[in-house]
């Protein structure tokens, strides 16, 4: 039960910080509103406090954090922008994904 909730709040937590910082994105790449890039960096304060919810210290979750935000940046470029990833960048995604595992999941004495 403590990893299905660990991985739903990085989940949680890489749509946010991509959610919004997606929107800040278009807002200044293609002009759009700017409530655009205002919602999306309330976005970004919201992803802030997230992780605090997760059970390790600062460092471990930001680290494995990242590895989440990898993979999930390429999910996020295919199926929301349409560029589907090339071999390399889903090589390195299951390299980074296993990378979380040990950096946040791999049991400790």
């Amino acid at each position: 039960m403590l990893i299905a909730k660990s991985a739903a709040l990085f989940f949680v937590a890489g749509l946010a910080e991509i959610g919004g910082g997606y929107l800040i994105w278009i807002w200044l790449r293609r002009s759009e509103p700017l409530l655009i890039g205002i919602l999306g960096g309330m976005i970004l304060f919201l992803y802030g406090m997230i992780p605090t919810f997760q059970p390790a210290h600062f460092g471990r979750v930001y680290a494995a954090y990242g590895g989440v935000f990898v993979v999930m940046a390429i999910l996020w470029g295919w199926l929301i922008d349409g560029h589907r990833p090339d071999l390399y960048e889903v090589v390195g995604g299951l390299i980074v994904v296993a990378g979380v595992g040990v950096i946040f999941y791999w049991p400790r004495g």
